[in-house]
């Protein structure tokens, strides 16, 4: 199942009771959950987090706008925070299964809707972009809702891409988009006298002004305090430590002092557990000393690990060699992910940090979908055992039969090839660790280069048993070609791996 996330801003902090209505039309539709609401009277905007399955995304989206257009009037709308519509901003995320090119077709897909049943101006943003001076939100949003009004009719670089040539009159315009994990950070200075401060800081800090990378940030009054508010769109690059400590080297060169921060809405645990470890100068991973990851990671691994070695070792033939040889390619990616977890943190390798962390991103990806690949081998096997079992009496059932084992093989051929190709590129992240990872752990590279090795090999027998029994049906030869190749990749890339470990012993 794919997994989306969507972090809609509605242009209304103040009435909670118009934020709960927003927020109950997007839980009601099916599928959908809802993980945090975030209410700010000073910005008068409220942020909800919600989390779908691919197909349901667009209907909760929807929902929560077509609320916010009978609700909130931006006539009336009074906010420290840019807007350009009661639905603000509606940004589609890809999690489990999902991938950015499905949150584009989301977002596109929500933008027709929305402009064609709402009668809502529509902009496309970040990685849904139509053109590229839409890439940047704060570009789209130049102006608010009054110094649109005007534009949108007579700009044409303002012309929006669905939905009529003019603001909706009380919920102006919104922007959906496409984008990677953003983090909402908020830092504060003081009182309203450390404002011209603050804007200073944010100028210094965000990536268009030559700051750090990915960081969008703006000097704003709240609530009678000085704010530093910051979007992080890649924590990959500047973690939630770098841009604090960003903001208070900044504030503390011109003469000002952070009193507090603020997270709005959710960030990954993994976020929070860098900050801890940079704070404490941890020369190790912080996550293996959290008791509660500990006691729920091992009662997990247990319940699964012994579930699986017990369906392998029936009297059943699924789940078998190729379900195995994924599983094992799936333990492959998770000893590389630990050399880049072991590395990242550390001064020693502070050089490559960037590198492990797409290292440790990659080979997570991998892994996950490794052990999908090893639930549906076995599904693959069952399918064609089911497709053997049609009956073939008359021509008609024959020529059904034949089509069904057909179409069974190929999916069970596939499915390995796919295992096979994954395997190749776990042994070239495990290259990259054992070559430039902590080379206290570069053993355990070179396990994992073995493991993908011997995944790739025992995939590549379940290609060839089912291109056997499709008796050279046109294009087969090419499964046996492509798994060929990945055979000797993987060969290739394992002796370079283990030739390193042998070095380093």
């Amino acid at each position: 199942m794919k997994l989306i996330e969507c972090v809609p801003n509605f242009s209304e902090g103040r009435d909670l009771a118009v934020v709960r209505e927003i927020r109950d039309a997007i839980a009601a539709v099916d599928g959908v959950s809802v993980l945090h609401v975030t209410a700010d009277a000073s910005h008068n905007r409220s942020v909800i987090t919600f989390v779908a399955p691919y197909e349901f995304a667009v209907d909760a989206a929807f929902a929560g706008i077509r609320v916010a257009r009978e609700r909130i009037d931006l006539t009336r709308h009074q906010g420290v925070h840019p807007r350009i519509g009661a639905a603000d901003v509606v940004p589609f995320i890809p999690l489990d299964g999902a991938t950015m090119v499905d949150c584009v077709a989301l977002a596109r897909a929500l933008g027709k809707r929305v402009g064609r049943e709402l009668s809502i101006p529509v902009y496309l943003y970040e990685r849904a972009a139509t053109r590229p001076s839409r890439e940047n939100l704060a570009d789209v949003r130049q102006g608010g809702f009054e110094g649109l009004q005007q534009d949108i009719v007579t700009n044409q670089e303002r012309v929006p891409d669905f939905g009529p040539r003019e603001l909706h009159p009380t919920a102006g315009a919104v922007a959906i988009g496409a984008r990677p994990f953003l983090v909402a950070f908020n830092v504060y200075l003081g009182g309203t006298e450390e404002l011209p401060i603050a804007k200073q800081v944010a100028k210094a800090v965000r990536t268009s002004s030559g700051g750090l990378p990915g960081i969008k940030a703006l000097g704003l009054e709240v609530d009678g305090q000085a704010q530093v508010s910051m979007n992080l769109v890649d924590i990959a690059q500047t973690p939630l430590s770098t841009a604090f400590e960003a903001v208070r080297s900044e504030a503390a060169a011109r003469g000002a002092e952070v009193t507090w921060s603020e997270i709005i809405g959710l960030v990954p645990e993994q976020a929070m557990f860098e900050t801890a470890a940079k704070h404490l100068r941890l020369r190790e991973p912080i996550e293996g000393h959290v008791l509660e990851r500990r006691i729920l990671g091992g009662r997990q691994e247990e319940h699964t690990l012994r579930g699986y070695l017990a369906a392998v070792g029936n009297a059943e033939p699924v789940p078998g060699g190729g379900s195995v040889a994924a599983y094992v390619g799936a333990l492959a990616a998770g000893l590389t992910k630990m050399v880049s977890n072991i590395t990242l943190g550390g001064d020693r390798y502070a050089d490559v940090h960037f590198v492990m962390v797409q290292v440790r991103e990659e080979a997570d990806s991998i892994a996950t979908r490794l052990l999908q690949l090893s639930a549906r081998d076995a599904e693959a096997y069952a399918a064609v055992i089911s497709a053997y079992a049609l009956p073939q009496d008359s021509d008609a059932e024959f020529k059904t039969r034949r089509w069904a084992v057909q179409d069974a093989l190929l999916t069970a051929a596939r499915i390995p090839l796919e295992v096979a190709r994954l395997c190749v590129r776990i042994a070239e992240l495990a290259g990259t660790t054992a070559e430039h990872g902590n080379t206290n752990a570069i053993t355990d590279s070179g396990t994992a280069a073995v493991l993908a090795e011997a995944a790739c090999q025992a995939a590549s027998f379940n290609v060839r048993v089912n291109v056997k029994a499709l008796r050279n049906i046109d294009g087969t030869q090419d499964l046996i070609h492509d798994v060929e190749t990945c055979l000797v990749a993987v060969a290739t890339l394992t002796t370079r791996v283990t030739t390193l470990v042998q070095q380093a012993l």
